[in-house]
């Protein structure tokens, strides 16, 4: 009679252990595994013992110890064991507080302001869409405060604690609302003269307030805005103008210019 088989072969091996061949040649490869000799008819043959072996890396790596760890557990002690656990379960709550954050700010990502804007930005802007500013606007006021964020990024909080104070104004609010609307006016819509009544009107009370000052921008970041500005919608050119022509220059940075300087610069009527 044939005696009972008492080694397996890779297959029944994997069986045993509930991984798959692929496996079981992968850690053959990387060592983890002793690959033993082949029978005459050419098949691996295991004992018991590396069974067991493989249902301990199988266990290990399944609790998530990187294979690279695996065989240094394997032949450790009891107290050795112990601490490698320990160092690698400290490893893996390092990553899991990594990935935790990466997750957390893809989420805020997803909302769009986010991106390259500091958290006081982000407020002032959900506070504009609270006041019922349109999301056209926020957007083009979002692009806006990444550049400048960028510039001054240690100004930047106090600047927005300036702007939630400025929205306490009524002329102010009032103003947010026209601006939200006139992305689609013509240049020459009669309210655009409205828009710019009160933005003089804030302008005299800011520099009557000494509030209008050096901005800490360059000048060719100033230039970059205001040009910006005056390419967003048919009829901000035409603001600018109007503002120019009662003397004030700039929309990033709004100067106070002269009589005497304007009336030598404007073209003769």
């Amino acid at each position: 009679m044939r005696q009972a088989e008492t080694h397996a072969h890779d297959s029944q091996l994997a069986a045993y252990a509930g991984v798959t061949v692929r496996a079981v040649r992968h850690y053959h490869k990387i060592g983890l595994l002793p690959e033993p000799e082949r029978n005459r008819s050419g098949y691996r043959t295991y004992d018991a013992a590396a069974v067991v072996r493989l249902i301990r890396i199988h266990t290990l790596a399944d609790a998530g110890v990187p294979l690279a760890r695996v065989q240094a557990l394997l032949d450790a002690g009891p107290e050795e064991f112990a601490d490698g656990v320990q160092e690698i379960d400290k490893e893996l709550r390092a990553e899991i507080r990594r990935l935790h954050n990466t997750r957390n700010r893809l989420a805020r990502l997803a909302a769009g302001e986010h991106l390259a804007l500091p958290q006081s930005v982000v407020g002032y802007l959900d506070r504009l869409r609270g006041l019922g500013v349109g999301e056209r606007y926020i957007e083009m006021e979002r692009d806006a405060w990444i550049m400048i964020a960028a510039q001054v990024p240690h100004l930047i909080d106090a600047v927005i604690i300036k702007k939630h104070q400025e929205l306490d104004d009524p002329d102010m609010m009032k103003l947010y609302g026209l601006l939200s609307g006139a992305l689609d006016w013509r240049a020459d819509d009669p309210r655009i003269v409205e828009i710019a009544d009160l933005l003089e009107r804030l302008l005299i009370r800011a520099v009557q307030a000494g509030e209008v000052g050096n901005d800490g921008f360059d000048d060719q970041f100033v230039a970059l805005m205001d040009s910006t500005v005056a390419q967003s919608t048919p009829g901000a050119a035409r603001l600018l103008a109007i503002l120019e022509e009662r003397g004030w220059r700039g929309w990033t940075r709004i100067e106070r210019v002269p009589a005497d300087r304007l009336n030598a610069e404007l073209p003769p009527s």
